[in-house]
């Protein structure tokens, strides 16, 4: 197995660190000259459009962002229109801005430095409006376009190992991420963007299964050269990063059709181009190479040891009915705040912004009890819960204190010396032992404790805005962090920051 030595994925990490040392000698400017087309465009496809009057759901927000993948049945009908909702507020453009220098897109999920790099792609069978076929999502127009025709869904199941969902699944979306849209700013370290901005995305997409009991699946164990080949990708630029299973109880698919190498044009993302080798080596080093790997790769890590009994706080959530509006609505509303309030966070807002991101993520990755990942708090200002830092236990659902006190300062300098994690009500890291995603998943497990993270992160993003608070996501300096948090985080590693808090009213 070409992931099974993890040594690979520890250099990445440790050559993409940030310290205030690297971050403050680092010769990197941005070249606005090359500054990446923000789509993926293909001049020479029909754009077959999709319906822009897209249904919303009726099942509360926080219910939805909560679900671990409860689905019981096969879900609603998949066709157009349910696609475009799907597509629309998971990866769409939701509003657009002109300005003297061009154009601000709005999208429906977050990303680092709005550069964003993940496609999504549709392989299907016959849907009541939609031929078989693979197909690119373009958020630029709001339309797909036919790559394949025929029914690829045989060569997607083979290539996981025959995953259950996925092979039951009447429809895959498939997701990548071209590196040069982001590593134009971020270099090295957007390899693990590539996890953090899919996550988001993938949050939304969840939920919005979620709230329409559309039964949805997230399979990270494949091989990778397979669905590179089915979507026909540069590899050097583009990969396929993991699948989301839709639906359930479809026939067998049936064989797929030869996949021959395209050669279809797409737009060029800039004048020129800087590679980053580390990115291709780490990816590289964490593929797998047949489908019986793939096959054994999926499950869940094994259980952590259980932490020792300490004094801890229980949750007191909202109800989630407390929010009667949809996910539709709450993403409607989405924007990275940027400026913070002073107001401090009710403890049942907290409560419930914790019970929504950690009820599990419906993956092959992972399992109720089995989370790659534990989320670590720093509590700045909460009516009924002192300043500090905690750790949410998960086997007992509850918030262990570490330290009491004011860390606004310390929560300053962690986030990259910005000024948001000092001002937010409430800063949520994720970190993860890396050592046992390693020793369970090779270097793959790298990605499975990254996608973790940034899905539970891009929960708490729609938790807060459910709760109408405002929310963004920071860089950190990865080793301080882990010191801040120890002696209860040693030897763990920093995967993702969410800010939260009330916003400042204007």
């Amino acid at each position: 197995m070409t992931s099974a030595d993890p040594s690979a994925a520890r250099r990445y990490h440790e050559r993409t660190k940030h310290s205030f040392q690297s971050v403050r000698a680092s010769p990197h400017f941005l070249d606005w000259d090359i500054m990446p087309r923000p789509f993926k465009v293909y001049p020479d496809l029909e754009p077959i459009s999709l319906p822009r009057d897209v249904t919303t759901s009726t099942r509360p927000a926080l219910a939805a962002i909560a679900d671990p993948g409860t689905a019981t049945g096969t879900g609603p009908r998949l066709d157009r229109a349910a696609l475009a909702r799907l597509f629309y507020f998971s990866a769409g453009v939701l509003r657009r801005t002109t300005y003297p220098g061009g154009e601000m897109f709005y999208r429906a999920a977050a990303c680092t430095g709005a550069l964003y790099h993940i496609d999504l792609y549709l392989a299907c069978g016959p849907l009541p409006d939609l031929d078989p076929g693979v197909y690119h999502f373009g958020p630029h127009d709001f339309a797909l376009r036919r790559l394949r025709a025929g029914d690829h869904r045989e060569a997607v199941i083979g290539a996981t190992g025959r995953e259950p969902a996925a092979a039951a699944a009447p429809a895959l979306v498939l997701f990548t991420s071209t590196f040069w849209r982001n590593s134009w700013k971020y270099q090295a370290r957007a390899y693990r963007h590539c996890f953090w901005d899919s996550g988001t995305i993938l949050a939304n997409l969840l939920a919005l299964a979620a709230a329409v009991d559309l039964p949805a699946r997230v399979v990270l164990g494949f091989v990778d050269d397979e669905l590179n080949r089915l979507l026909d990708l540069d590899t050097a630029r583009e990969v396929t990063l993991g699948v989301v299973a839709l639906g359930r109880g479809a026939p067998p698919a049936p064989p797929a059709p030869a996949a021959a190498p395209l050669g279809l044009a797409t737009l060029p993302l800039s004048a020129r181009e800087v590679d980053y080798p580390a990115i291709r080596e780490a990816h590289a080093a964490s593929c797998l190479a047949t489908a019986e790997e793939a096959a054994v790769w999926h499950g869940a890590a094994p259980r952590p040891a259980p932490a020792p009994a300490e004094s801890a706080v229980s949750l007191a959530p909202l109800d989630a009915d407390a929010v009667p509006e949809p996910i539709e609505t709450v993403i409607r509303r989405r924007g990275s705040m940027r400026d913070f309030s002073p107001e401090p966070l009710r403890f049942d807002q907290l409560s419930a912004i914790v019970r929504a991101i950690t009820r599990g993520v419906p993956g092959d990755f992972t399992a109720p009890g089995a989370a790659l990942t534990d989320p670590y708090l720093i509590v700045n200002a909460a009516e009924g819960l002192p300043s500090g830092t905690y750790v949410f236990d998960r086997e007992r659902d509850a918030l262990v204190p570490l330290r009491a006190g004011s860390f606004r300062r310390e929560a300053g300098f962690l986030d990259l010396g910005q000024s948001l994690g000092a001002e937010a009500a409430l800063d949520l890291y994720w970190l993860a032992d890396l050592d046992r995603a390693l020793d369970r998943f090779g270097n793959r497990g790298y990605r499975a404790a990254q996608l973790e993270a940034a899905i539970e992160g891009g929960k708490a993003y729609l938790a807060a805005y459910a709760l109408r608070l405002g929310a963004t996501g920071l860089t950190f300096f990865d080793d301080d962090v882990t010191a801040f948090f120890s002696p209860h985080a040693a030897g763990k590693s920093v995967m993702f920051l969410t800010a939260l808090g009330p916003g400042r009213r204007r």
